[in-house]
C-alpha cells in the first residue's frame, strides 16, 4: 500500500513538472488574444509588457512598436503602461468574411537589440448580422400531379456571421401541403427545399402562400424572411433534364474577357411549349452576375468580367432549365481560376535608420517585409541589395529583412548612399520590386588638420628634413624688412580638415615665439602680422610654432614652424604691397615697351657692333673693379624672393645673393652667381656697402 502512494506522488509530481515546462514554453514564444468584435476605441487587449517579461521603460527605450499586415492599423502599444490598446473599430465579417477562426497576425518590433516577436489576435463573432434572403418573394410552379415527397429547391438566405452565430435552419408555415428540410452544401451554405407533404388539387386550392423563415443561433436570435407563392398547374409530365447535375472547369486568371467558359446542356421530352427550354441563373450571387453571362437560348457561359485569383479562386454557379410548361432542372458548375503570375511582390518598409555614424559597424539601417498575393511559386520570392556597397541583407523571422552596415564607414571617402532593394518572385515570368531608400552617414572627428603650401610660395632645400613628421608640420622661411609697419603681413599659413561641420572649424594660434609679443596669428585667417615696431635689439632671426586645431570633441591638432628672416635695409620692391591691385593693362604696357626696345637693338646692332666691343671690353674692367668694392655676404637669405615689378614671380628653383644699400630708396641691385639654397643663416652679419658700379645696372651670370 505504502509503495503503491509512493509511486502516485512520484507521477504528480512528473506531471506537475512538465505542466510548469509547458507554461514556461507557452510564454516565450508567441501568444493569441482575443477580442470581440465592434468593441469602442481604447479598449484594452493585453498587457504585452508583462507578457513579455519586460520592465515598462524597457519599452520606449527599445521603440518597441506594434506593426501588422495592411494599411490600417488596429491597436497601439503604450509605452507608459505597456498596454495594446485598440485604436479603431473591428469588424469581423470585413476582416476575415466567412473565414472561422478570424485571426489578425502582428508583430512587435523591438529594437536595441532588434527582436521580432508574432503574435495572433483572434476576432471574435458577435451576432451582429440577421439572415437575408436574395429575393423577398419567390414564386414556384407546381404540377398538382406531383407525388408526395417532391422536393422543390428554394433560394436560400445568407448570414454574414459565422459559427453559432450563423445561419443555421429554416422554417415554413403554414405547414398544411409542404414541410422545408435544410441541405448544407459543399462550400457551407444551407439551402431550404421545401418538401411536399401530401398531394395537390388545383381545382380546391389553385395557388398557395407560405412564409419561409431562416433562423440563427445567436443569443437572442436573428431571423429573416421570405415570401413564398405556389402556383399548381395542369399536367406536364416531363421536367427538362441536364445531361451532367455537375459541371467542374477550369479557367486562367488572365482569361480574355468574352471568352466562353463552358456549355450546358438540357433535354425535355414534352412536346410543343412543354418541351421549349430557356437557362437562367438560379438564385446567383450579385458576384456571379458581375462576373458571368448565360444565353438563354445555346447555354453558353460567358466571361463578362476579369478575374482575379487573389480575391476568389472558385465560383460555385447554379443554373436552371425551364420548359414552357414552368417544370425546371437544376445543375452546377463548378468553376475554378488557375492562378497567374500577374501580382508583383510589395514591400513594406518598417524602419530607416539615417543618418548613421561613420565610425561604427553592423548598425540597422533599415527594417522591411516583404509579401507576395499570388500562389505557390508565384507568391515565392527572393530579396537583394547591390553587392558594391558596405551593406549587408539579413533575414529576420517571417517575411522580414534588416539591413545592416558590414563594417566602419568613412564619411570622407563616401558621405551617402544610396540602397536599392530588389524584390523578385519565381513565378514565369518573375515580377520585380525596387526600393531605394538613402541613407546618410554622420561625420566623426577622425581627421586632423593638415597645412597646405599651396596658398605661399616657399625656397626649400631639397632633401631637408621634416622638424616635426610626427606632428605632420614642416617648417618654412619668410623675409621681413626690418622697417616693416605694426600689422605688416609676414605669412599666411593655410590648412585644410577632411572632415566637416565642426569637425572642420579651424582656428589658429601662436603656441611659441623667439620674441614674444612680436608677432600675431589671426585665428580664422592663419594671417601672422607684427603687433609692434621691430627695433635694433630684436633678433635677425625668429622662430615661430603654429597650431591649427579643429573643433571637435575632442579635438585634433597639426603644427607648423615658420622661420623669419629679419632684413636690415631691405629695399622697397621686396616689400609686399598688399594695397596694390593686379594691373593687367600695366603688363601689357610693359610687353609692348619692351618689344619695341628690343627690335630697336636688332635695327641697330650692325651699325653699333664696333662700339659695342670696345664698352664691353671696358665694361670688363669696370666689373673686376667693383667686385673688390662690394662685400658679398656668405649667408643667404632663404625665403620668398621677388622679381623687380614686385609681383613675387621668381622661380623656386633658383635662388640669387643680392647686394644693397641700407638706406637705398630705390629699387636698384645686382645679381651675382645663383647659389645653392640654404635653411640656415649664420649668426654673423655682414655689412652690405654701397658700389658705385652696381647703382642702375645689373648682370645676371
Amino acid at each position: 500500500m505504502e509503495a503503491r502512494e509512493e509511486c502516485f506522488l512520484k507521477q504528480r509530481q512528473v506531471l506537475l513538472l512538465f505542466v510548469f515546462l509547458g507554461g514556461s514554453l507557452a510564454g516565450s514564444g508567441s501568444r493569441r488574444y482575443s477580442v470581440v468584435e465592434e468593441k469602442e476605441k481604447g479598449f484594452l487587449i493585453a498587457n504585452l509588457a508583462k507578457d513579455l517579461g519586460l520592465r515598462v521603460e524597457e519599452l520606449a527605450e527599445r521603440r518597441a512598436q506594434a506593426v501588422s499586415k495592411g494599411n490600417i492599423q488596429y491597436f497601439h502599444l503604450s509605452h507608459q503602461t505597456g498596454d495594446l490598446i485598440l485604436v479603431e473599430k473591428m469588424d469581423r465579417e470585413e476582416l476575415c468574411g466567412s473565414t472561422e477562426p478570424c485571426v489578425l497576425h502582428f508583430q512587435i518590433l523591438l529594437h536595441d537589440p532588434l527582436q521580432i516577436i508574432t503574435h495572433e489576435l483572434e476576432i471574435v463573432d458577435v451576432n451582429d448580422n440577421a439572415p437575408e434572403f436574395f429575393e423577398n418573394a419567390m414564386q414556384l410552379k407546381v404540377l398538382e400531379s406531383s407525388p408526395a415527397g417532391t422536393i422543390i429547391p428554394l433560394g436560400n438566405a445568407v448570414d454574414l456571421d459565422v459559427g453559432r452565430n450563423g445561419l443555421q435552419n429554416y422554417t415554413i408555415s403554414p405547414k398544411s401541403h409542404f414541410h422545408v428540410r435544410t441541405r448544407r452544401r459543399r462550400d457551407g451554405r444551407k439551402h431550404p427545399e421545401l418538401v411536399l407533404d401530401r398531394a395537390l388539387d388545383r381545382e380546391e386550392q389553385p395557388e398557395l402562400s407560405l412564409t419561409l423563415t431562416a433562423l440563427d443561433g445567436g443569443s437572442p436570435p436573428r431571423s429573416g424572411t421570405a415570401q413564398v407563392h405556389i402556383l399548381i398547374l395542369d399536367i406536364n409530365d416531363n421536367a427538362p433534364e441536364f445531361t451532367q447535375s455537375l459541371y467542374e472547369v477550369q479557367i486562367l486568371e488572365k482569361s480574355l474577357v468574352g471568352s466562353v467558359i463552358i456549355t450546358v446542356s438540357a433535354s425535355d421530352l414534352d412536346t410543343g411549349n412543354f418541351g421549349a427550354i430557356s437557362y437562367v441563373f438560379f438564385h446567383a450571387s450579385e458576384e456571379i452576375l458581375k462576373t458571368f453571362q448565360l444565353n438563354p437560348i445555346t447555354g453558353d457561359i460567358q466571361l463578362v468580367k476579369s478575374l482575379d485569383y487573389e480575391k476568389i479562386n472558385t465560383y460555385e454557379v447554379d443554373i436552371e432549365a425551364k420548359d414552357g410548361g414552368g417544370l425546371s432542372g437544376k445543375c452546377t458548375v463548378i468553376v475554378q481560376v488557375v492562378d497567374v503570375n500577374d501580382n508583383p511582390p510589395e514591400l513594406t518598409l518598417t524602419s530607416v535608420n539615417s543618418p548613421i555614424p561613420e565610425n561604427s559597424a553592423e548598425i540597422v539601417v533599415a527594417v522591411f517585409s516583404v509579401a507576395d498575393l499570388d500562389s505557390g511559386d508565384n507568391g515565392k520570392v527572393t530579396c537583394s541589395i547591390q553587392n558594391n556597397l558596405p551593406f549587408i541583407l539579413k533575414r529576420s523571422v517571417e517575411n522580414f529583412y534588416t539591413i545592416v552596415s558590414e563594417g566602419a564607414l568613412d564619411r570622407e571617402s563616401r558621405a551617402e548612399y544610396n540602397i536599392t532593394i530588389t524584390v523578385t518572385d519565381l513565378g514565369t515570368p518573375r515580377l520585380t520590386t525596387q526600393h531605394t531608400i538613402t541613407v546618410q552617414v554622420s561625420d566623426v572627428n577622425d581627421n586632423a588638420p593638415a597645412f597646405t603650401q599651396t596658398s605661399y610660395t616657399l625656397f626649400v632645400q631639397e632633401n631637408n628634413t621634416d622638424w616635426n613628421s610626427s606632428q605632420a608640420s614642416a617648417p618654412f622661411t619668410e623675409l621681413l624688412p626690418r622697417a616693416a609697419e605694426p600689422g605688416y603681413l609676414v605669412a599666411k599659413v593655410v590648412a585644410v580638415d577632411r572632415d566637416s561641420g565642426q569637425n572642420a572649424w579651424l582656428s589658429f594660434q601662436l603656441l611659441k615665439a623667439t620674441e614674444p609679443g612680436l608677432f600675431t596669428v589671426w585665428a580664422h585667417n592663419g594671417e601672422v602680422r607684427t603687433s609692434r615696431l621691430l627695433s635694433e635689439r630684436d633678433a635677425p632671426k625668429h622662430r615661430l610654432l603654429l597650431l591649427v586645431k579643429d573643433n571637435g570633441d575632442p579635438p585634433r591638432s597639426a603644427s607648423v614652424t615658420l622661420q623669419v628672416l629679419v632684413v636690415d635695409g631691405f629695399s622697397q620692391p621686396y616689400l609686399p604691397l598688399p594695397e596694390v591691385a593686379h594691373d593687367p593693362a600695366q603688363e601689357d604696357d610693359l610687353l609692348t615697351l619692351y618689344l619695341v626696345i628690343a627690335l630697336t637693338s636688332v635695327s641697330s646692332l650692325f651699325l653699333l657692333s664696333v662700339l659695342l666691343f670696345v664698352a664691353v671690353r671696358l665694361c670688363r674692367r669696370g666689373r673686376a673693379a667693383s667686385l673688390g668694392g662690394c662685400s658679398v655676404p656668405e649667408g643667404h637669405f632663404p625665403g620668398h624672393l621677388v622679381d623687380v615689378s614686385g609681383a613675387g614671380t621668381l622661380s623656386q628653383s633658383y635662388q640669387y645673393e643680392v647686394c644693397l644699400t641700407g638706406d637705398s630708396g630705390t629699387g636698384e641691385f645686382k645679381f651675382l652667381n645663383p647659389l645653392i639654397p640654404n635653411l640656415f643663416m649664420e649668426e654673423s652679419e655682414r655689412e652690405i656697402k654701397e658700389s658705385p658700379h652696381c647703382r642702375s645696372s645689373f648682370v645676371v651670370r
